[in-house]
């Protein structure tokens, strides 16, 4: 089979395995409108690169959190992090990041503060800094509509074991973070299930100070409920009479000893209904499998017909005298380009190849105003994050030293997904800058009276374009 197509079913066989994780939760946000910007400004395109960099940083944080800058002068620079639940795969934190930097420019379009909640993970952004600083307003409150029965009893057991929890989360040095959980036996078949984190960059008398507060919101928003949170900018809590996080990933806190009764019985669903890890592999995995063959199949067909295309266009093209013979010109056949161009004519020409669009993206870029590239007849009609990143990924293809290029199945992967990191570009190969003082002469062009021909600009000669007359 072709290495193209194996590369394909590859990439379809990933799309389908990523599609059956959840999507991220959305819980809430807040825009603060006392701070906007204008469209177009150096504000927003600082915003969008903030937005993008944290999308592609969201892999590989063993403590799920990480904050950056983008921008020089303060009035415009963009301050932003995201903090992933404590309990929650790469995967599953990378995924909710490239949600919430998606939602933030839909939910808050002119905003300079904005905060968005998930159950997987928060974000937030602004053009202050807000690193290492605690951050109590604005708040979230989310309660669990079922009440409690013995609410005197619960809300004693759930003080205490709160208290705690704030002590544990704030001393907590795990990796780097600040996340901890606990549980508590409520009655023989009940058992309180609690968890609480801040953001890494706080102390740990900043952690307590947060966590305490926001449960003290608890009486106020959620007495005699079975389970609510709280979400803070710099910490969140929440409780449930239900195990709502993956105590496995973490080392929970134990419980007191139980009592004598007999343990309950084996419970067939968890949380609020989820299938059994069985079930789900039990039908994804055919599904999979159909889906891969399926667009293996469609795959050879379209290989087989494309060839009896070509076979017949280079009969066809040999009879009337015409010399194209290779599949890449195939896609329109001679005669149809030359009525469309006019027998190729000079005022049908609209442009030609060259170095000068290179040299055009790298100045843009290091002005910080890349999306001057754009054709101004797009206007809104398309995504700044979306169009960053291709940006981004094209510099990364002409960089001076090709062994630093992307591979072509490195940009497949860089274009389909957010979970690639992307480094900085460096000077492209093409980008012609002056060399006044180095010892490395500066190449240009050399002509006589009989030839022309232009000399590599190219540092490492990987790419030379020789222009000869005709």
């Amino acid at each position: 089979m072709p290495s193209f197509l194996v590369s394909a079913l590859t990439l379809i066989f990933l799309f389908v395995l990523s599609s059956t994780e959840a999507a991220p939760t959305y819980l809430d946000h807040f825009c603060d409108n006392t701070t906007t910007f204008s469209p177009n400004s150096t504000y927003q395109t600082n915003r969008d690169l903030l937005l993008s960099s944290l999308s592609s940083n969201a892999t590989g944080r063993d403590n799920g959190f990480y904050n950056t800058t983008v921008g020089r002068n303060p009035p415009d620079i963009a301050y932003g992090l995201f903090l992933c639940r404590g309990d929650v795969s790469t995967d599953v934190c990378q995924e909710c990041v490239a949600t919430a930097s998606r939602e933030t420019v839909q939910r808050c379009t002119r905003q300079k503060v904005i905060y968005i909640w998930y159950d997987e993970c928060m974000l937030r952004y602004s053009n202050r800094s807000i690193f290492s600083t605690l951050t109590e307003v604005p708040g979230v409150s989310l309660l669990n509509t079922q009440n409690i029965s013995d609410q005197d009893r619960f809300n004693r057991l759930l003080g205490e074991t709160l208290r705690d929890l704030a002590s544990l989360t704030g001393n907590d040095q795990t990796a780097g973070e600040k996340y901890a959980t606990k549980t508590a036996n409520f009655t023989a078949l009940q058992t309180l299930y609690c968890l609480a984190q801040c953001t890494p960059d706080l102390t740990a008398y900043e952690c307590n100070r947060c966590l305490t507060g926001a449960i003290a919101n608890f009486p106020n928003c959620c007495g005699g409920k079975q389970g609510a949170r709280v979400l803070l900018p710099s910490c969140n809590v929440r409780y449930e009479l239900y195990p709502f996080y993956n105590a496995t990933a973490r080392a929970t806190a134990p419980a007191p000893a139980p009592s004598l009764l007999p343990p309950p019985p084996a419970a067939t669903t968890r949380g609020k209904g989820k299938f059994s890890s069985q079930k789900i592999i039990a039908i994804v995995v055919p599904i999979a499998v159909s889906v891969v063959l399926f667009f293996a199949l469609c795959c050879c067909f379209l290989r087989w017909e494309a060839k009896k295309k070509y076979n017949a266009i280079i009969i066809q093209e040999d009879t009337v005298g015409n010399d194209i013979t290779t599949a890449e010109s195939l896609q329109f056949d001679l005669s149809t380009v030359q009525a469309a161009t006019n027998n190729f004519s000079e005022e049908n020409k609209i442009g030609e190849g060259g170095f000068g669009g290179v040299y055009k993206a790298w100045k843009h870029w290091t002005d910080g105003t890349p999306l001057e590239l754009l054709d101004p007849t797009l206007k809104d009609s398309y995504s700044r994050i979306e169009v960053l990143r291709c940006i981004h990924i094209g510099l990364l293809c002409v960089q001076e030293d090709f062994a630093d290029r992307p591979t072509m199945a490195s940009v497949v992967l860089m274009l389909n997904s957010f979970s690639v990191s992307l480094q900085l570009p460096q000077q492209p190969a093409f980008f012609a800058q002056s060399r006044t003082g180095l010892d490395m002469p500066m190449k240009g062009l050399e002509s006589d009276q009989s030839t022309s021909k232009s000399m590599p600009w190219s540092v490492n000669e990987a790419s030379i374009t020789e222009l000869e007359p005709r």
